[in-house]
């Protein structure tokens, strides 16, 4: 089971807009969030559900393209999480659909973050 995900950005402020945006159909928020007046030599953001923030955004130097899926509840979050991120300066890596090759309810899209990592909605539900 994996506690966290965390990636280096190197344009923090579009970066956290961006995944403001594109986890929020995802039921993702904004929970913690440290700076310069954090009193640490850390500025990053955390996005969560719940309460409890699982995937991490700090700046710093890019640790290369990675690739990372977000579970969606069902194939519409899939789909707003796609216009979400689109709209939020994403690059379209696959839009929503169905992919068979991976199980017969696969439904997922991707998108490449402004800062060109691979980022994915998936729906393993029939629905």
């Amino acid at each position: 089971m994996i506690d966290h995900i965390g990636l280096r950005v190197a344009e923090y402020a579009k970066a956290k807009k961006f995944y403001q945006a594109a986890l929020s159909p995802l039921g993702y928020e904004l929970i913690m969030e440290f700076g310069p007046e954090s009193g640490i030599d850390y500025q990053g953001a955390g996005f969560g559900v719940g309460g409890k923030p699982d995937f991490w955004i700090g700046l710093g130097e890019e640790n290369g393209p990675i690739h990372v899926a977000f579970v969606a509840s069902n194939r519409q979050a899939v789909d707003a999480f796609h216009r979400a991120a689109i709209g939020a300066g994403g690059k379209d890596n696959g839009a929503p659909g169905v992919r068979a090759h991976y199980h017969p309810n696969y439904y997922g899209a991707f998108v490449l973050d402004p800062e060109g990592n691979n980022v994915e909605a998936v729906c393993h539900r029939s629905t």
